[in-house]
């Protein structure tokens, strides 16, 4: 018999927990207790008398029980020590690789509207079933109750997380990725207004790997304000406070005026300027959101995910939820990537995953050196020239191994990382990627205009990807996989977020991959060239051009920074390539974005105004110019 989906009664203080105390010790049960919070109390007894874990481990913000779970992911298997100190290596499951789109759900009432692209299923089917799936499934098991804050502590933008998981190695990850929370829900003061994750890795196989990967579930409940995800280990589906969250804290934000996003927080200091000014970023995959955020001498605040509100100097202030990294680590070198691999080589507290090990040293493909030839990776023992069932060749580590990594062990990171206040955000940058239409940085004409660049994101697929090359996915604000509200009602929540802003952060477009037959027009570098543009447009140190799709810079202004920065030549010939104004390529895309839209309701009418705004004002210029393709020299 499956459980009762939810439990309705209200706990009733100083209730005993109807749990075996053979299962949570009177010292684990005394941790709960402290927290005086009924809520709390009732989904640990719901879901541990669900999940039948052998013991469970309340861990609290102290030293020892932090490093217990440290030594369970070691003495478990999950994880295993590697010859530099502090370093472990993680493998999940040869399937369990990357997020699992198709098994990923939103949980829906008949009631709740949501966009067509969102994958739904109905909230008490889903319920039913992922509870069903979870009978029992940690038997044997220790299960970890875990307390985390997104975002910093004692802060206004914090948001309680309870984790209840049968994974050391998810605790583990989640010891670098977040802040600590007992203490902070002791500040609750018995309030229900915390998100809850629920995890398991299921049955495992002779090699510690979730065995039932065709039972693999990740539903997000937004009305229970909860996440249930089991039979997975990678951590993109079973670290529930990373993606998961972000879908709760999305719907959260839509109904309390504030911002959710998939972005960066990096603070700009331009040389010989005593000054820090502070951006946001979203990029959809490959378009350099990563490398943008870590461009050399700069400094970090967050790669993932920013929570963003008002403040009451009329600004918007942006928090990093996380304290740690969970990167892609495929490419990292000490060329392209100096401050990453330099933490990466070097002792310190870091998880790998899925990379090949031999002789207890990890090797990643794009490191810069050559790899071994034999040893362990993500299939197991592992020789070059493996094949998997289908015959492919199995590759030394995986394209999408991951590293995670506090962030605090990074020489770049930035002071305000902790700050409660959060940062002063000055400006928000799109980015995209095409080979044949935008051009490497513009600015947005105001906040609206700024609001419909985001939302009409394009990333062109690579060779990395599965399918044809070339073609343009939308990704509206980079956000489109993790949207649990209306598309129509997430975009109006940003108009109204800019219309309460007396200071209105500028908003700029990247692309760094324009091409002239086959090659790339720019190097992978200069993109440090437009960021100082961007910063310096913030400050009022550059005028610019008006085209028909926003401001570019002055020739003039990029070279000089080319030879501050760079100490090169950058020639007139080069910028009247980058900067030119692709009129028929723009109406293309502005079609593409109409037709992707056409689909969603109640999309707010300044994003119609603002396409037909760019339409007629390409078309003026066209006919203006009598060419296609126009020089930015005629727009100055």
């Amino acid at each position: 018999m499956c459980p009762i989906i939810e439990i309705k009664k209200v706990r009733q203080g100083g209730q005993q927990l109807n749990i075996d105390s053979k299962i949570l010790s009177e010292e684990n049960l005394q941790k709960i207790r402290q927290l005086n919070n009924p809520n709390v109390e009732r989904i640990v007894e719901e879901y541990v008398n669900l999940c039948k874990p052998a013991k469970v481990s309340v861990i609290t913000d102290s030293f020892p029980d932090i490093g217990y779970v440290r030594q369970q992911a070691l003495e478990l298997g999950e994880e295993k020590k590697l010859a530099m100190p502090g370093h472990t290596i993680h493998f999940d499951s040869f399937y369990d690789q990357g997020r699992d789109k198709k098994n990923t759900c939103l949980l829906v009432t008949p009631d709740m509207k949501v966009s067509k692209i969102i994958d739904v299923k109905d909230r008490e089917e889903g319920l039913k079933e992922v509870h069903q799936i979870m009978d029992g499934i940690m038997k044997g098991k220790e299960c970890f109750v875990r307390f985390f804050c997104l975002g910093p502590l004692h802060s206004r933008f914090s948001i309680a997380a309870l984790q209840i998981t049968d994974s050391a190695y998810v605790s583990h990850s989640e010891d670098l990725l977040y802040r600590v929370g007992y203490e902070h829900f002791k500040t609750l003061n018995g309030s229900d207004d915390f998100f809850y994750l629920v995890h398991s890795a299921g049955e495992l196989d002779e090699r510690g790997n979730t065995k039932n990967i065709k039972d693999r579930r990740i539903y997000i409940d937004v009305l229970g304000k909860k996440v249930l995800t089991v039979n997975n280990q990678y951590a993109g589906n079973s670290v529930g406070l990373k993606k998961l969250a972000l879908r709760l804290a999305i719907y959260k934000a839509n109904k309390e005026d504030w911002l959710t996003e998939h972005m960066f927080i990096m603070g700009v200091k331009p040389e010989g300027k005593k000054r820090v000014t502070y951006f946001t970023g979203a990029f959809p995959s490959a378009c350099g959101k990563t490398s943008t955020a870590m461009v050399p001498g700069q400094q970090i605040v967050g790669d993932d995910i920013a929570y963003i509100r008002h403040s009451d100097d009329g600004k918007a202030y942006a928090v990093n939820i996380e304290q740690g990294i969970f990167g892609i680590i495929e490419d990292v070198n000490p060329i392209d990537d100096p401050v990453i691999y330099e933490a990466l080589t070097t002792p310190r507290e870091l998880i790998f995953s899925n990379v090949l090990v031999k002789d207890d040293k990890p090797y990643w493909m794009g490191m810069g050196q050559i790899l071994p030839d034999e040893g362990e990776n993500f299939s197991g023992e592992w020789k070059k020239g493996k094949k998997d069932d289908k015959g492919n060749e199995i590759l030394p580590s995986h394209k999408n191994a991951r590293y995670t990594i506090r962030l605090s062990e990074l020489k770049n990171v930035d002071p305000k990382l902790y700050d409660p206040d959060g940062v002063p955000v000055s400006g928000i940058i799109y980015g995209g990627r095409d080979s044949d239409t935008s051009v490497p940085v513009y600015q947005s004409f105001d906040w609206a205009h700024g609001m419909f660049i985001g939302a009409s994101l394009e990333s062109e697929t690579t060779a990395a990807t599965i399918g044809a090359v070339g073609v343009r996915e939308l990704s509206p604000m980079a956000n489109l996989d993790f949207l649990v509200v209306p598309l129509g009602t997430y975009l109006s929540n940003h108009l109204k977020f800019g219309e309460r802003l007396i200071v209105k952060p500028l908003i700029f477009s990247t692309n760094y991959f324009l091409k002239e037959d086959g090659k790339f027009i720019n190097d992978k570098v200069d993109k440090k060239v437009w960021l100082m543009w961007m910063e310096g447009r913030i400050h009022g140190e550059y005028t610019a051009i008006e085209t028909p799709i926003g401001y570019i810079p002055k020739y003039e202004d990029v070279a000089k920074l080319f030879v501050q920065i760079f100490g090169k030549k950058f020639t007139r010939d080069v910028y009247d390539k980058l900067f030119a104004i692709r009129v028929d390529k723009f109406l293309e895309k502005l079609d593409r974005v109409e037709k992707a839209y056409a689909e969603e309701e109640n999309i707010p009418s300044e994003f119609h105004a603002i396409m037909e705004m760019l339409r007629n004002r390409l078309n003026a210029a066209k006919q203006k110019s009598g060419k296609s393709v126009i020089p930015p020299g005629e727009f100055a």
